[in-house]
């Protein structure tokens, strides 16, 4: 869980995430997960958030069941493709979800 004031000092990268919804045509339910999916693991090293996002990012599209693939979510968020492959899996197990087996 988060504050409420994590949302004010991650407005930018909310924004960020907002903005990779629309160029992946997520909807709102899925971007509303990866927002709180992000706030409820954001790192406090900020060089360690872009990957988080992303990781945040693909995990809510799992959820929602509005699968993109990693690369298309990387290149949405700006990070590599395996920052989005490392990260994922553990952000969805703290959540309270179990991963997909694939």
């Amino acid at each position: 869980m988060y504050r409420a004031s994590d949302r004010v000092e991650n407005a930018a990268w909310i924004d960020r995430i907002e903005a990779a919804c629309r160029t992946l045509d997520l909807d709102d339910e899925a971007c509303a997960t990866a927002i709180d999916l992000f706030l409820s693991e954001a790192p406090e090293l900020e060089r360690s958030k872009p990957a988080t996002a992303a990781a945040s990012l693909y995990a809510a599209a799992l959820i929602r069941g509005q699968e993109r693939s990693q690369a298309a979510v990387a290149e949405a968020m700006d990070v590599s493709r395996l920052a989005v492959q490392s990260g994922w899996k553990p952000i969805m197990e703290a959540a309270g979800f179990s991963p997909p087996t694939w």
